[in-house]
């Protein structure tokens, strides 16, 4: 059974940071480029982050460019998204995806809030 698991999120005040986790079973991991995916209250999917199958080459959004950075442990089958300098526009609940521009897998989200 194929699983992706994230974990990590929660309420943060503007400017501070998360670090998001997903674990990943039931597949070949590194046969996967992996992407983070977010949606936000109201709104459509959005990319934010990918980065390709033994993690030499990443990707962003140009909004998140700078501020998040992706990265993946193909030892462990894990994938990882730093967040820094969070503003109130990146609440979102935020998904694992495998693949890297269109998504073969999906986790089941976490729920990522910045406010005061």
């Amino acid at each position: 059974e194929v699983q992706l698991v994230e974990a990590g999120g929660g309420l943060v005040q503007p400017g501070g940071s998360l670090t998001l986790s997903c674990a990943a079973s039931g597949f070949t991991f590194d046969d996967y480029a992996m992407s983070w995916v977010r949606q936000a209250p109201g709104k459509g999917l959005e990319w934010v982050s990918a980065i390709n199958w033994n993690g030499d080459s990443t990707y962003y959004a140009e909004s998140m460019k700078g501020r998040f950075t992706i990265s993946r442990d193909n030892a462990q089958n894990t994938l990882a998204l730093q967040m820094n300098s969070l503003k109130s526009e990146d609440t979102a609940v935020y998904y694992c995806a495998a693949g890297g521009g269109s998504w073969e897998f999906w986790g089941q989200g976490t729920q990522v809030t910045v406010s005061t």
